[in-house]
């Protein structure tokens, strides 16, 4: 059963989850969905989680607009009672909006991540995303609001943010969340201005050797063996996925490309959960792009509907439940 917002007054609260920062002290290198816009849903979300998918976050949520429209709180957070951890990510640009904000999500999700990290010219110029980088004394008092209002001490307050040119700027930052409070911070390795520039790993570290609070890493995460690569340089607590998930949502499971299997466990979660056939597509277009030839994804992103997306898949590769098919095509 999906619970939109509307539907959750009258639902308990979900037990009996791992705890985020037991996952830490386990002293596992904990393996993160990132946030990823029209893409992070429950329905991805489900899909990761059944391939050693730790932790999931919602796409980014802008605060003040969830608390004052029903429709908005309806079509952004949208969950499960499968759907655990779930960190659900606001942008916010005062304490007190996100704080609020916060005290309507907790009893339906583990923590609330504060967006210090989009780079997006829109966001920068409303006073969301990475410009918050540059308030350090703001994020702390937003950190600190949430810790204050949330009445619920295993509730988790991170960040996610980038990095300054000048890293002593980072740390300044880091150190006032964790002053604040913040249970945890996810470093994107890359300023604001770099996009695709090679993520700056030794940053990464200065910062965790900074802080006392977990660690998260992300940035350039495509395949397994970039998780223990990255952690070995870097020491930090846990990594985060987005580009890499995307490609292969059985990335963190140790699969090179996307297995069969995931594709139509894809099929099975969007179908059952009604999933937009845009959405439905798009996801499939980024898992097959790896393992077909460039006359296959001509013909597959030309396809317009869902069930001639299945026959597509079904007449290409065959199902997985099909005994003729000895052994996996991807």
């Amino acid at each position: 059963m999906v619970w939109c917002f509307s539907l959750w007054r009258t639902m308990k609260t979900a037990s009996g989850n791992t705890s985020i920062m037991d996952m830490f002290e386990e002293g596992k290198v904990v393996k993160m969905c990132a946030p990823m816009v029209r893409y992070s849903k429950l329905a991805f979300r489900s899909l990761v989680r059944k391939y050693s998918c730790d932790v999931c976050f919602t796409p980014m949520i802008i605060a003040a607009d969830f608390l004052r429209s029903v429709k908005a709180r309806d079509s952004e957070f949208t969950t499960n009672k499968s759907d655990r951890p779930l960190i659900v990510q606001f942008a916010a640009q005062d304490p007190q909006t996100l704080a609020d904000a916060a005290c309507v999500v907790a009893p339906f999700s583990d923590g609330v991540d504060l967006n210090c990290g989009c780079p997006q010219r829109w966001a920068m110029s409303a006073g969301y995303g990475a410009c918050l980088i540059n308030k350090p004394e703001l994020v702390e008092d937003m950190v600190r609001h949430v810790r204050n209002q949330v009445d619920n001490p295993d509730y988790t307050v991170s960040i996610k943010i980038r990095i300054h040119k000048d890293l002593r700027q980072t740390v300044d930052l880091c150190q006032k969340a964790e002053s604040a409070g913040v249970s945890w911070i996810t470093v994107h390795g890359r300023t604001t201005e770099e996009r695709h520039q090679p993520v700056h790993y030794d940053a990464i570290k200065t910062i965790k050797d900074s802080v006392s609070v977990p660690v998260i890493a992300n940035g350039d995460i495509k395949y397994l063996r970039d998780v223990e690569s990255t952690h070995q340089h870097t020491g930090v607590n846990g990594v985060m996925a987005a580009r890499g998930l995307l490609a292969n949502p059985a990335m963190f499971a140790g699969y090179e490309d996307t297995p069969l299997q995931c594709i139509w466990d894809w099929v099975d979660i969007a179908v059952e959960q009604g999933t937009p056939f845009s959405c439905f597509h798009h996801h499939l277009i980024y898992m097959l792009e790896r393992v077909s030839s460039q006359p296959e994804r001509k013909v597959f992103n030309s396809l317009s509907s869902t069930s001639a997306v299945i026959d597509y898949l079904q007449n290409t590769y065959g199902s997985i439940h099909d005994p003729d098919t000895q052994i996996c095509p991807f």
